[in-house]
């Protein structure tokens, strides 16, 4: 058993007792021989087998057990994959460096995805990796995920596609003298005779021929001896290395008299010519597909004007921008990065990032993204985020992430391509022996088949008579040509980074190829309420006075006593607000806060109580001046000392346990909460109780009264019952988790159009996930929609966990797709390009797979020239790249129908 020991940094532990529970978490698992973890260090030491369990087990024990092992992530450029086999050597390659924890090669983005132990790895380390498995990384200096080292990636894809160009234009000047010889063959025509200027004219050929094999043929050669020597696999180059060479050594071995027969020179050199204009346009195809990323980063501003404490403006680069910096940004101005505007109002387009084209108005406390426009007035912005930390790189990083984080399906392709190239070789011995050892046979059945018949003196290319064992030499280069699974290797990749990137261009973030994948399945969307089917912002929407027990409109009714405090003629709303808000001042609580708000915004004074206590999901109760009452005109001319109460703000169980009857409020509670409010009793106790007198007789009075009641409601957002009624159209159930009261709940659903049976209240935060788990074990595929800390377990455990762009970094990180609009009508929109992106991975795959079902036949049974199987061999990739870019023009907004349904 070999041995490998990683050190490994980890965050997260307070004490002994965590590194004890980490040590523990990595002993469990099989392979692990030895694990020490040091407290003081913030580092652990692991000995195990990498045979029996790998880096990335490891790390996933230290999360399971609640820390985090330090990771880096890196983007490789690579610059000669050729084929989904290429992708796979890279990715065995990287993962089986040490500190490798997981790797991805993609051969669309040319990209390899790396997540590794800094402590143990380097990137060089994984340079090395790559070259040594036979390839050529771009080996960057700046730190590729902060988005300089994008620059020399994309340098590196403009030198190939220069690359490519020369290697085509070099083989297409040698080769048109060989097209005339042709044509003159085929034709008839006698335009060349036997020779020219005395040179044989198989001997003008191979001179013309020859320099094209060693040059456009030199990294097939190679990339063959890599792939078969180094990573002991097959892949397209060694396909195209068999094909083209087979042609020209036979040629060679007629025009030496080694064997009789024509010369195919010119197929050799067309082959290799073909299968470079294949790769110049697959280049640039792929170039093309990775073009909305670039242009996204290209819109980040260069400069910024940074203000001092002086007011003093400065002009800097814009990665010299830090955290806290303060900068100007002017009407048609990019906001240099994310930040938070502490001065002036504006209109901002942040269609770039959230795909929507009306622009959001911005002013004092309203956060801002990076390389947003600024449309009208100056705004002053304090950075909050810079660099590779900004939202811009974030969703950059996130795509190119799900971009290699290949769907399932792929797993399919993959396995077939590695499997394809040596059925490919084997079937291709397989009939050119056969052609060579049973000509007439063979020839008999072909021209039986209802297809083009073969003369009557043996088999037959198009176009005229040969020998046998030309004919099967020919058999066996067409069949090798027309069967190499390049297309098959890029249906999956190119649909999937359109897809994705699809995804970014409207606000959908998904994190992986797989998720976008698994997104299509989902049959049951589960909502969270409070800020993601509403606005998450509470409001004042009703005040209620109160008369001994009955609701009486404002400015009428007998006076709600109570004790000195309410010593006036009657309570009005605005008495009710004005006690509320100065009781709820003290709290910090979402409801308090509108409460407050909604009473500054009638104009009302709120002190500070004199007192204040919060009872944990019940309320407030404090102590408060007499003059937070106000004061009648005739009471406020009288010179006496304030009186002071208490006041009670909160829900029934509040009053109840401080021996308060709620009972008379009970109704208007009720009627408040059917319309999806949050509904607070406000109660009033007097400090001399035994002074307290009714209106009418001077009888004493109750301890404590309800003095009215307050409401707030979340309001739903515009596009909650549109998005709630599409999904329905869909066929997908819609359901409705919330930890709010049931009356409520059944309200918010009614507005938005959820059937009250779909809704589960008054569930706990730590029991949302159990209830979407409950969902999933009736069958269901749930996709949980939240924003919140407390919705971050359900998110984990959904099918599909979406956050919404605007909720905590937890729930973010905890999810598998990211709305960046916050709007929930996005989750339409996630599935529908889920949907998309497998219908058009299905179509490549499907003309990938019929494309070769339909040539390998022909080409084994002697019907197809090996130049014609070049060429159809070097356009069905491209082919299928064009298939994938008409992705782009789909819009979300409708249902994905393909050409032959429209």
């Amino acid at each position: 058993m070999s041995q490998h020991r990683s050190q490994i940094s980890i965050q997260g532990m307070s004490c002994a007792n965590c590194s004890q529970s980490v040590s523990e978490a990595v002993e469990s698992l099989e392979g692990v021989s030895e694990a020490n973890v040091n407290f003081a260090t913030d580092e652990g030491s692991v000995a195990y087998d990498p045979e029996a369990v790998s880096l990335g087990e490891v790390f996933d024990a230290i999360e399971e057990a609640g820390y985090d092992p330090v990771t880096d992530s890196v983007t490789i450029a690579v610059t000669d994959m050729s084929c989904a086999n290429c992708s796979e050597a890279i990715r065995e390659a990287l993962e089986g460096t040490p500190g490798v924890v997981d790797a991805d090669a993609n051969f669309a983005t040319d990209e390899a995805q790396v997540t590794y132990n800094p402590a143990e790895t380097s990137q060089n380390d994984l340079y090395d990796a790559i070259e040594g498995a036979g390839y050529s990384p771009v080996r960057e200096d700046a730190d590729p995920d902060d988005g300089s080292g994008g620059d020399a990636r994309e340098a590196a894809r403009r030198d190939e596609i220069r690359r490519q160009l020369r290697l085509t234009l070099f083989g297409a000047v040698l080769s048109l003298p060989l097209l005339t010889f042709m044509v003159d063959h085929l034709l008839g025509l006698g335009l060349v005779g036997d020779g020219i200027a005395g040179v044989p004219t198989g001997w003008v050929a191979f001179a013309l021929a020859t320099p094209v094999q060693a040059v456009l043929g030199k990294p097939f050669y190679e990339n063959s001896y890599k792939a078969l020597v180094r990573n002991g696999r097959a892949n397209m180059d060694v396909l195209i290395a068999l094909g083209s060479t087979t042609a020209y050594v036979y040629s060679v071995a007629v025009l030496l008299d080694v064997i009789a027969g024509g010369t195919y020179f010119d197929t050799a050199a067309f082959i290799l010519v073909f299968i470079t204009l294949g790769n110049y346009l697959e280049a640039r195809s792929k170039g093309q597909a990775g073009e909305a990323l670039r242009k996204l980063l290209e819109m980040e501003a260069d400069t910024a004007t940074v203000v001092d404490e002086n007011g003093t403006e400065e002009e800097i680069p814009l990665e010299d921008v830090a955290v806290g910096d303060r900068m100007k940004v002017r009407p048609g101005e990019r906001i240099p990065t994310d930040g938070v505007v502490v001065d002036g109002q504006s209109a901002v387009d942040e269609s770039m990032v959230t795909g929507e084209s009306v622009p959001v108005e911005k002013g004092e406390g309203d956060e801002v993204v990076g390389s947003t426009i600024n449309e009208n007035g100056v705004l002053v912005v304090e950075a909050t985020r810079v660099g590779a930390d900004t939202a811009l790189q974030g969703i950059v990083r996130t795509v190119k992430e799900a971009q290699s984080r290949q769907p399932d399906i792929q797993n399919l392709a993959d396995r077939i391509s590695a499997y394809f190239v040596p059925a490919v070789i084997a079937n291709a011995l397989f009939w050119g022996v056969a052609w060579f050892l049973f000509p007439a046979a063979l020839a008999g059945f072909v021209d039986a088949l209802p297809l083009w018949g073969l003369v009557a003196d043996g088999p037959v290319v198009v176009g005229g008579g040969v020998s046998v064992f030309e004919f099967a030499v020919i058999v066996f280069a067409s069949s090798v040509l027309i069967a190499c699974p390049c297309a098959l290797g890029l249906a999956t990749p190119a649909a999937t980074m359109v897809g994705t990137t699809l995804g970014a261009q409207n606000g959908v973030l998904f994190k992986g190829g797989d998720v976008l994948e698994r997104a299509k399945d989902v049959d049951t969307v589960v909502f969270d309420k409070t800020g993601t089917l509403t606005r998450g912002e509470m409001e004042l929407t009703d005040v209620v006075a109160f008369d001994g027990g009955s609701p009486v409109a404002d400015g009428g009714g007998p006076a709600a006593d109570g004790g000195q405090l309410a010593a006036r003629e009657r309570f009005t709303e605005n008495d009710v607000l004005r006690l509320a808000a100065v009781a709820e001042s003290g709290s910090e609580h979402p409801l308090a806060r509108a409460i407050v708000d909604g009473a500054k915004a009638r104009g009302i004074d709120v002190t500070d109580p004199v007192d204040f206590e919060s009872v944990p999901g019940q309320g407030v109760k404090a102590t408060v001046d007499g003059r937070a009452v106000g004061r009648t005109a005739e009471r406020s001319s009288r010179d006496e000392a304030e009186p002071r109460g208490e006041v009670l703000v909160g829900n029934r169980k509040l009053l109840r346990d401080d021996g308060i009857d709620p009972t008379p409020a009970e109704e208007t509670m009720e009627r408040l909460e059917r319309e999806g409010k949050t509904a607070m009793l406000v109660a009033v106790r007097g400090s001399e109780r035994s002074e307290n007198r009714d209106a009418s007789g001077g009888q004493p009075r109750a301890e404590g009264e309800i003095a009215g009641v307050v409401a707030n409601a979340d309001t739903v957002k515009g596009s909650a019952r549109a998005a709630v009624s599409q999904l329905r159209e869909r066929g997908t159930d819609v359901m409705m988790i919330t930890g709010d009261n049931e009356r409520t709940a059944r309200a918010v659903a009614e507005q938005v159009g959820i059937a009250p049976e779909n809704v589960r209240a008054e569930v706990l935060p730590e029991d949302k996930s159990d209830a979407v788990e409950s969902i999933q074990d009736e069958g269901r595929k749930a996709m949980m929609v939240g924003d919140g800390v407390n919705d971050a377990p359900a998110l984990a455990v959904a099918y599909v966990g979406t956050a919404l762009g605007s909720g905590t970094d937890v729930a973010i990180e905890a999810a598998d797709v990211t709305l960046m609009r916050d709007d929930p009508v996005d989750v339409v929109k996630a599935i529908r390009i889920s949907e998309a992106t497998l219908a058009k991975i299905r179509q490549n795959l499907v003309w990938a797979l019929g494309y070769n079902t339909a040539m390998i036949p022909l080409a084994s049974l002697g019907l197809l020239q090996p130049v014609l199987a070049a060429v159809a061999m070097a356009f069905s990739s491209v082919s299928v790249l064009s298939n994938s870019l008409l992705f782009r023009r789909y819009t979300p907004d409708e249902e994905y129908r393909p050409l032959w349904r429209r």
